[in-house]
């Protein structure tokens, strides 16, 4: 393989610090560089707080690099891939990662279509292949991975023939992906001799869906009240709090927070459904889940063949009497 130029990796600091996410790409980055031979350095919308500085170097970050009134462009995605790309192109850079987050999700196609760069999003795997990158992503859910060969000659490959394509590569790192496991890192190593030193157990309210062990989810079926006695109740069971689309586009939640194909894909050990019809969608995105217990009103909803248990009742009724027994359950919140 005789991969040229270098890899930008985009770590956008909310709060100018680096959170989860930045963290996981830029091991990520780290071990891609590693397996392509390349050089790499982050670049970053805004200036790094002293801890994020101090997490930059022991995450082996060779150079960090902030866009020129980055901080402004936060709010102009457009202005925003405009300015990285116009980065990429002064460096030389061949590979450009960014997180499969809402930000990088916005930035992805808007930066390749000015590189003229071949995209791939939501990359989980990448390996060195003979004379080529080898990246996966998941299809139909969690059940297939599709796998690409990237030679960095112009050819982004799935099956032959090969697709003739720029010398430069976009691609998003879906936040699940391996390399982003919960870890603290003591000091600075190569990807080879890295170790786990302690693992931090994630917080249900916060934890991606696609990581949560129980997820309650509501759909069109819920009003303003009931989702708030939702949230309530989440926060009383610790569990994480899930929508379908409807509800995500009445603005009642971030798209963080959308279960379903066009969402995340989510395999908890329990996925309480209430008031969710069961869109095609919406199946194929909880399909995998250890448990499903589904609550409808409508006793055709397709949510039903889709559940372990089902049962035809109000959410009006139900929430507020499984906030009582939540509160009252010994260990629960008075």
């Amino acid at each position: 393989m005789a991969l040229q130029g270098k890899i930008l990796v985009f770590v956008d600091l909310p709060d100018g610090e680096l959170d989860e996410t930045g963290r996981g790409l830029l091991s990520y980055g780290g071990r891609l560089a590693g397996i392509a031979g390349l050089p790499w350095e982050a670049v970053v919308p805004v200036a790094p707080g002293e801890e994020a500085r101090t997490d930059f170097a022991r995450f082996g970050a060779p150079a960090v690099t902030q866009l020129n009134e980055g901080a402004a462009l936060l709010d102009a995605p457009a202005h925003l891939a405009h300015a990285l790309s116009s980065l990429a192109k002064e460096a030389g850079a061949t590979l450009l990662l960014l997180p499969h987050n809402d930000l990088g999700a916005t930035l992805a196609p808007m930066a390749a279509a000015r590189l003229g760069a071949a995209l791939l999003t939501e990359v989980v795997s990448v390996k060195k292949g003979e004379g080529a990158l080898e990246l996966s992503r998941p299809l139909l859910g969690l059940r297939l991975a599709e796998t690409r060969s990237w030679d960095g000659a112009g050819s982004l490959v799935m099956t032959v023939p090969a697709r003739s394509l720029s010398q430069v590569l976009l691609a998003t790192v879906r936040p699940s992906a391996p390399v982003f496991s919960r870890f603290a890192v003591k000091e600075p190593c190569a990807a080879d001799t890295a170790r786990v030193t302690g693992r931090i157990p994630p917080d249900p309210q916060t934890v991606d869906l696609s990581d949560a062990e129980v997820i309650f989810s509501v759909g069109k079926g819920c009003d303003p009240a009931t989702f708030g006695q939702l949230q309530e109740l989440c926060r009383l069971l610790n569990v994480s709090c899930g929508v379908t689309r409807p509800v995500y586009d009445l603005g009642w939640t971030g798209f963080e927070r959308m279960v379903g194909q066009t969402g995340r894909t989510v395999t908890p050990r329990l996925y309480l459904a209430l008031g969710i019809s069961g869109s095609m969608h919406h199946v194929g995105g909880i399909k995998d889940s250890r448990r499903i217990v589904s609550v409808n009103l409508d006793p055709k909803a397709p949510i039903f063949p889709n559940s372990n248990e089902g049962y035809v009742a109000d959410l009006k009724e139900i929430l507020p009497r499984l906030i009582d027994l939540a509160k009252n359950a010994p260990g629960g919140a008075a």
